[in-house]
């Protein structure tokens, strides 16, 4: 079945590189590998439809249903969570992904006013999708049990991780590699610095480390997030007592894979995940990883990174130190990652999503009787 072109959701496509934005572009470039039209709406400059200086959320709202109307697509993907135009549009079938419902589940780690927008936005949008990719079976499941009108729409499609290429750095690169003198052996996180993401944990295994003698240099690569501040006023005053821990903010990709690649153990304690995308990349170098046993981080993962509980600070300081001092169990766990971060490919993500597409245009609408359309012009 050929879909014709697909509208895409390109609105994070010139975002300083998250999560989705990332899953944004990686799933666009494989779909087109698979000789899929894309018509990219709603970036800031890219793209067939950018949306200029107006918000997101404005865009979606007020100019994307005038524009898709235009479109000769015949299927619109929202990407992000919860951001389907409110009302459906004649001769349209709609496909959104799910990545997370942390909004809902973890709402100390949003704001009010976020939460709220999260809910209703998207409640609306679970009625008016024909088909919902959630990016793991965690995220499919949390999803059942708090929306089971969903059940029957729902399809399982796991990001890729082939994007990851440690390529040479520019002089720029090398310059700031020089300038941080990284120590032979040192550990990293890498990731956004909110609550969610536990790095409390972290700087509890390094004050464990410590008071045993040990010092363990931290490089801390990550941009701040709603709620980073307190573990940004910590991580300062461990630094004014001796800590060897670095931050280093949100750096360029090649600068951020040099890191993972360099790293000696790379950890990632976070609270709740829907993908958890770093550590499969830090596997993917051939860089051992602990990750949490919460949210998606099992399921991703599998038995190729050792775990431990998100409040086990002592587990976590244990491990840390096993594998700083065991050149071959480091080996054993960089090989077994390599061999488990294979299995996540953009290619596949694409297959999959690309059969979403076919059933959504397919069968679009037994949502009809849930979901007004829009009047046509």
């Amino acid at each position: 079945m050929s879909t014709g072109p697909i509208a895409f959701d390109a609105s994070l496509w010139d975002e300083p590189t998250t999560g989705i934005g990332l899953y944004t572009r990686c799933l666009a470039s494989a779909l087109e590998a698979q000789g899929v039209s894309l018509e990219r709406f709603g970036a800031r400059t890219s793209g067939e439809h950018p949306r200029g200086t107006m918000g997101r959320s404005g865009y979606v709202l007020a100019r994307l249903p005038e524009e898709l109307r235009g479109s000769k697509a015949r299927l619109y993907h929202a990407l992000g969570n919860f951001n389907l135009p409110l009302m459906r549009l004649p001769d349209k079938a709609y496909v959104l992904t799910v990545h997370d419902l942390l909004p809902l589940t973890m709402p100390e780690t949003v704001s009010h006013a976020f939460r709220w927008q999260f809910r209703l936005w998207l409640t609306r949008s679970l009625k008016l999708a024909d088909r919902l990719i959630c990016v793991s079976a965690y995220t499919r499941d949390e999803l059942a049990a708090h929306f089971p009108e969903t059940a029957g729409r729902v399809e399982l499609v796991h990001n890729g991780v082939d994007h990851v290429v440690a390529e040479p750095l520019d002089a720029a690169g090398e310059a700031l590699m020089d300038t941080l003198a990284l120590p032979q052996d040192f550990v990293l996180y890498a990731g956004s610095l909110d609550v969610r993401k536990n790095v409390g944990l972290v700087l509890d295994a390094l004050e464990r480390l410590r008071a045993r003698g040990r010092q363990v240099p931290l490089v801390l690569a990550g941009q701040s997030w709603f709620g980073s501040g307190p573990v940004e006023l910590r991580v300062g005053r461990m630094r004014a007592e001796g800590f060897d821990i670095r931050p280093m903010g949100y750096q360029s990709a090649p600068v951020f894979y040099e890191l993972m690649r360099r790293a000696t153990v790379f950890v990632f304690p976070s609270r709740g995940e829907g993908f958890g995308l770093p550590p499969l990349e830090a596997m993917h170098l051939g860089t051992p990883a602990i990750v949490s046993n919460a949210g998606s981080l099992p399921e991703v993962c599998g038995d190729a990174a050792p775990s431990v509980g998100p409040e086990d600070a002592e587990g976590l300081a244990a491990t840390l130190a096993r594998l700083l001092d065991a050149p071959e169990e480091r080996r054993h766990w960089s090989e077994k990652g390599r061999r488990r971060a294979a299995q996540f490919t953009w290619k596949r993500a694409a297959e999959r999503t690309l059969t979403v597409y076919e059933t959504a245009l397919r069968a679009p609408r037994e949502a009809q009787g849930r979901a007004p359309r829009a009047t046509p012009r």
